[in-house]
């Protein structure tokens, strides 16, 4: 009779290496399975620069004209305001305004002349006309809102019409004269 051959324990055999090289595939398989799938929860790069901050450059912004541009999807308007403008502003009776603002709180100390401002009525979130050359800009000078009569002054006030405030403004900061940062 002959003999079996015994191994000793601690000699692999060929079913330990199966089980082994099946291990391993599955786990790479898992890996290979979770990786697009944790991507897709992370945002992508246009949702993370949506919120991120942004640079103007306001060199090419002549005195009394505007630009319109988008921060965090929404419409931002920034004024070069004329002297007469920031005058026209200054001197309003705040108690006739229906949201009283001093012009001071709205702009920056030595920069009074760059007004920057949610582009949005308050009324019911209309676009007002009257940062572009042509463009309706209302009874005082600032800015019309066409859809339901609001209409604003040269700091962004509400002066008449159903609009309940001021045009909101953003959060920014002057980074040099001729530069800010939004957001």
């Amino acid at each position: 009779m002959a003999e079996a051959k015994s191994s000793p324990a601690s000699e692999p055999t060929r079913r330990d290496m199966l089980f082994l090289a099946t291990g391993a595939m599955g786990a790479a398989g898992v890996v290979a399975l979770a990786v697009p799938f944790v991507r897709t929860l992370a945002p992508n790069a246009q949702t993370i620069a949506a919120g991120a901050p942004i640079e103007v450059d306001l060199t090419p912004i002549p005195e009394g004209q505007g630009i319109k541009l988008f921060w965090r999807g929404k419409l931002i308007f920034v004024r070069s305001r004329t002297k007469a403008e920031i005058e026209e502003a200054q001197k309003v009776n705040l108690a006739s305004l229906p949201d009283p603002q001093a012009d001071s709180a709205r702009v920056k100390p030595g920069k009074e002349n760059w007004l920057v401002i949610y582009g949005s009525c308050t009324h019911l979130g209309c676009i007002p006309g009257g940062s572009a050359a042509g463009e309706v800009r209302g009874d005082y000078n600032g800015w019309f809102c066409p859809c339901h009569g609001s209409h604003y002054d040269t700091s962004g006030r509400i002066r008449k019409g159903p609009a309940p405030t001021n045009l909101p403004v953003p959060p920014y900061a002057f980074l040099s004269d001729t530069k800010i940062r939004i957001g």
